[in-house]
């Protein structure tokens, strides 16, 4: 087997198995980022063994096996150094012990929901968390990361580095927190899954629309969540993601330029997605503890998916969501939807007016948003020359080169008018 062979083998094996990996070495160790390192290790002799001895029988053994030694060298290194390390290394035997022990049924769940936690710990930066989570959960590779995210590969590494050495300075123990904590810790695990899949379905930066291989990663992540935490609000996320990407195949035209929800192909829409969007919303609802703000998108999505057209769609009911979310997780871009919604159930009057007073405070400014609906709804009331004006802001400052060839065609077509 070549050098190309043996890496695809062990990328691929790395892909699925990784967070059984780190948190089978985590578990044994004791340590995350010790084992984080320890699985790096074993993936580079992976690539040297497998490409002049072929893959083995069990790929992800090897890698643990291989980890684990490294542990065990380690920490009979340490052992004349530190206690801890020599209580380990006191209890070490030459045996190995077989996959099964190591990658142990009753432990992996736990393993892997743990190494979801201590990735997404508050502790953490934002992008840490995001680029921590893509690395050792989702399996990801520092240059897929930082391809997905238009920055450089040193700045991914420089994430993760720092991630690393913040959890171990602040202690963070590898395990499934507490019961009690459970709830306000699985905010930010569903946070950073989330953030994942709007980059790849709104694409911040980058000449792409979206970037779907991205936004299946995180729809991937939440179904892993979702057994290993059956909570009604990961339902909720689950069943936003599911609902939203069922509209993916409807959102380019042919030659590539974005559709407006309004103006899509409703057949075009992934029937199947949307059946286990609707199907994760009805086990949120069925919990009988009320909708989090992920299950109030995932209602509002819904009543999008459920519509045979735009004009059949319950706009009345779609506002009356929005405005439950904004009661109970608060931010401007969900006063946008509002307006957005209110336009559409109400006239574009009334949207307007709303998009006027969410300018005015200032809250989205340097964001392209909110000139690009405040365009659109001038044009529906056909008033051209500031529709252009208001269109023309928003692409002063918009980065994404699709979203800025979609502002400058509407431009072109207001110029005539």
């Amino acid at each position: 087997m070549g050098s190309n062979e043996a890496r695809a083998a062990v990328d691929a094996v790395w892909r699925s198995e990784s967070a059984r990996i780190v948190g089978a070495l985590a578990r044994y160790s004791g340590d995350f980022t010790f084992a984080e390192d320890l699985a790096q290790e074993a993936v580079a002799e992976a690539l040297v063994s497998w490409s002049v001895n072929g893959v083995p029988a069990e790929p992800a053994g090897w890698l643990l096996t291989v980890g684990r030694r490294r542990a065990i060298d380690s920490f009979r290194r340490r052992s004349a150094r530190e206690e801890k390390y020599a209580l380990l290394a006191s209890d070490l035997s030459e045996e190995e012990p077989g996959v099964d022990t190591l990658f142990n049924p009753d432990s992996i769940d736990d393993d892997v929901l743990a190494l979801m936690f201590i990735s997404c710990h508050p502790v953490l930066s934002k992008e840490s968390r995001i680029a921590l989570t893509l690395r050792v959960v989702g399996g990801m590779g520092t240059e897929e990361i930082a391809k997905a995210f238009f920055v450089p590969v040193p700045t991914i590494q420089a994430r993760i580095t720092r991630a690393k050495k913040t959890l171990a300075a602040a202690h963070i123990p590898f395990a499934v927190p507490e019961a009690g904590e459970i709830p306000e810790r699985l905010g930010s695990v569903l946070q950073v899954v989330y953030l994942i899949f709007t980059e790849g379905s709104f694409a911040t930066t980058g000449d792409s629309w979206m970037r779907t291989e991205l936004a299946s990663e995180a729809r991937r992540l939440a179904r892993v969540l979702v057994r290993l935490a059956p909570e009604p609000e990961v339902f909720g996320v689950l069943a936003l993601m599911e609902l939203t990407a069922a509209r993916f195949p409807a959102r380019l035209d042919s030659a590539g330029k974005p559709v407006l929800l309004e103006d899509q192909d409703r057949r075009r829409w992934d029937q199947s997605a949307i059946r286990r969007g609707r199907a994760a919303l009805s086990t949120a609802v069925g919990a009988g503890r009320g909708l989090g703000a992920y299950g109030l998108q995932a209602s509002i999505a819904e009543c999008h998916a459920v519509a045979r057209t735009a004009a059949d769609t319950d706009w009345q009911r779609i506002v009356i969501l929005y405005e439950a979310l904004g009661r109970l997780a608060p931010s401007p871009v969900i006063e946008l939807n509002r307006a957005v919604a209110v336009a559409m159930a109400s006239g574009p009057a009334a949207g307007l007016q709303l998009v006027e007073a969410l300018a005015n405070r200032g809250d989205l400014d340097g964001s392209h948003l909110v000139p690009t609906v405040r365009g659109e709804l001038l044009t529906r009331l056909g008033r051209f020359g500031e529709a252009q004006g208001a269109l023309a802001e928003a692409l002063a400052i918009c980065s994404n080169a699709a979203e800025r060839t979609a502002l400058e065609r509407k431009i072109a077509d207001l110029a005539g008018k």
